[in-house]
């Protein structure tokens, strides 16, 4: 932890991490699979002239706690609830991954505790009961630490095309997974295959919202994004040509760019 970091607690107890940075209009981050305080870090420095950056690790993801039993999508919009508190006033909400499937959740359970809405690829495709068998491979696999196995069920679950597993593997060579990074894997496959794939039913969501995607991610997301921008027939969309799955990252100036252009259009 440093300075920038604070401790807030969720209202079953579990304890978040939450960094900020920067001053200004409030925006709460929420990361990824996989990820973590570091994952929106170079968009929110981007960010820091105009906006106060919140961004949480998610329940399960060090140095925020584990989760005692199984996770499910309310759990975690009780977190963001609680970070929301912190703050102390309606803020701006964006996610990326599974951090905009958990940000669409927060937008349809409470809008008057956002000012607006927006999205990064949520893998709404990755989802349902289907999920299951994969979420039992995946705890098998964690607790007999084969991290081969862990590997080829996230494989089929974000269905990453061979090359591009390739590449990952290649550039990690020996270094092995963070466990605590497997361990938040396993809680958000728990939330996903409890969780829904109909895009439809976020059409309830009445904030205003923003759709962002990388014209270079695999299949099925651009359907996917495709059919949440119909559930979601008012929200604006930015496609980025040559960028894919990991813009927040390769592409930080795009993202901090699309996302104050929306907000200072957003009441």
């Amino acid at each position: 932890m440093t300075a920038d970091d604070m401790r807030v607690r969720s209202a079953d107890g579990t304890g978040l991490v939450v960094r900020r940075r920067g001053a200004g209009d409030p925006v709460l981050l929420l990361h990824g699979s996989g990820g973590g305080l570091h994952s929106w870090a170079p968009v929110a420095e981007l960010l820091a002239g105009r906006h106060e950056s919140w961004m949480p690790a998610r329940r399960g993801y060090h140095p925020s706690d584990v989760p005692s039993g199984p996770k499910s999508f309310a759990d975690e919009v009780a977190d963001v609830l609680a970070v929301l508190a912190a703050i102390g006033r309606p803020a701006h909400l964006a996610g990326g991954s599974y951090g905009a499937t958990l940000a669409l959740h927060v937008a349809a359970a409470e809008p008057a505790r956002l000012r607006s809405l927006a999205v990064f690829e949520p893998p709404l495709f990755a989802a349902g009961h289907t999920l299951a068998p994969l979420l039992g491979r995946y705890r098998a696999a964690l607790a007999a630490d084969d991290q081969a196995a862990m590997s080829d069920v996230l494989n089929e679950v974000t269905r990453v095309p061979p090359a591009v597993v390739a590449a990952f593997r290649a550039a990690a060579g020996d270094r092995r997974p963070d466990p605590a990074t497997s361990t938040g894997w396993l809680h958000d496959l728990e939330a996903l295959t409890a969780d829904t794939t109909v895009p439809a039913s976020w059409s309830t969501i009445t904030v205003p919202a923003l759709i962002m995607q990388g014209a270079d991610t695999w299949d099925p997301m651009p359907a996917t994004m495709d059919a949440l921008a119909e559930a979601l027939p008012t929200a604006r969309r930015v496609i980025w040509p040559g960028q894919s799955h990991f813009a927040t990252m390769t592409a930080p100036g795009l993202v901090a760019d699309a996302l104050r252009d929306f907000w200072q259009r957003c009441p």
